[in-house]
């Protein structure tokens, strides 16, 4: 008796069931792996600032879409603008898909520029994306000062500027503002974090900072509204890209006296890019990596997430996906020259000279 074969349609129902049911498992190893567990966000930074509410404003939505739900936390590790931290994730976190890094524009520009201390590499680090690429720097100062106009601030001398760190956002924007526009002398302060910087300038320890438009328009609004400071210069990020509130301001670079300095601004624009990237050590498991990474994409596409992100910072989420991301800091310009000077200009030394 000749045996008939199974139709197709019956083998094609078990392929699919037999799919169903490697996926379904796949899902609920996922989710098993993460239920129950904590995450850490290593910051590299002090707590309170723009950067840790921008963090802050991830965890609730990166929990949501990470199967399991695990609890995260941030720990902040402050220290050579971001080097601290990123060292820790390279060599001694965990690559378990438990410890995420957090360390802003410094992991990129520090590792580029040579600087002492960095320890990782950034083609080896594992990137999950960064919820911001746009950005506005303002260089503003204290309105008792009396420096009212560009002229005025370009004619004082000795103008003391507070920052964070050596290495640290605010200190290499207010030093590529003070090189650029032609301040004289300038004194830089540093060890501040970014609450004590609007308390220290609002007290008059210091006359001038950088900040950014956001962080200026979410924490400190009455600046603005009472005129208690003075607003002389932007940095846009990308060019061309106006503030709503600050589009009157003339632009850094054109203030540029040679190329050697638009192309300062140029690669500065690129680090800007990078935003504030969360990473994962090397040698991280592939399915971890890939979890996150997916649970990043979904944050950064939820409504939801734009709306807290806008509450909790002021500004407006620009989000590069992981894989944009990769490429920005594989295609990062390292013209020798450049970095030669951008590194002058970023380190503890005197301004150079024009």
């Amino acid at each position: 008796m000749k045996i008939k074969e199974p139709r197709r349609p019956i083998l094609a129902c078990l392929g699919l069931a037999v799919a169903f049911l490697l996926v379904s498992e796949r899902v609920r190893a996922q989710a098993d792996f993460y239920k129950g567990k904590n995450i850490t966000i290593i910051q590299g930074r002090q707590p309170g600032g723009t950067g840790d509410m921008r963090v802050r404003a991830v965890i609730p939505f990166l929990r949501k879409y990470i199967p399991g739900s695990p609890m995260i936390a941030s720990e902040y590790m402050p220290g050579g603008g971001g080097r601290k931290a990123a060292n820790h994730i390279y060599h001694s976190a965990r690559p378990d898909g438990l410890n995420i890094g957090n360390v802003g524009t410094g992991l990129v520009a520090n590792a580029v520029l040579g600087e002492t201390g960095v320890q990782y590499d950034l083609e080896k680090l594992i990137y999950l994306g960064s919820p911001y690429s746009s950005y506005h720097a303002l260089f503003l100062s204290r309105r008792e000062v009396g420096l009212h106009s560009l002229e005025k601030l370009r004619d004082a001398s000795g103008i003391r500027v507070g920052a964070h760190a050596v290495g640290s956002a605010t200190y290499l924007e207010g030093r590529l503002f003070a090189r650029i526009v032609g301040l004289k002398e300038p004194r830089f302060i540093t060890a501040y974090s970014g609450p004590e910087l609007d308390v220290a300038i609002v007290r008059g320890e210091i006359d001038a900072r950088s900040s950014s438009t956001d962080t200026v328009m979410r924490r400190n609004r009455d600046w603005v509204e009472r005129n208690l400071m003075d607003f002389h210069v932007i940095f846009e990020v990308p060019k061309g890209e106006k503030h709503p509130h600050f589009a009157h301001l003339p632009e850094l670079e054109t203030f540029a006296r040679s190329d050697m300095e638009r192309k300062l601004l140029v690669l500065q624009r690129a680090f800007k890019i990078a935003g504030a990237p969360f990473i994962l050590p090397p040698r991280t498991p592939a399915d971890k990596v890939k979890i996150l990474q997916e649970a990043m994409r979904r944050t950064f596409n939820d409504p939801e997430f734009h709306k807290e992100f806008k509450k909790l910072t002021g500004e407006d989420s620009t989000p590069l996906m992981p894989e944009a991301l990769d490429k920005v800091v594989r295609e990062l310009p390292r013209d020798a020259g450049i970095i030669e000077l951008f590194k002058k200009i970023a380190g503890p030394g005197p301004l150079p000279p024009y």
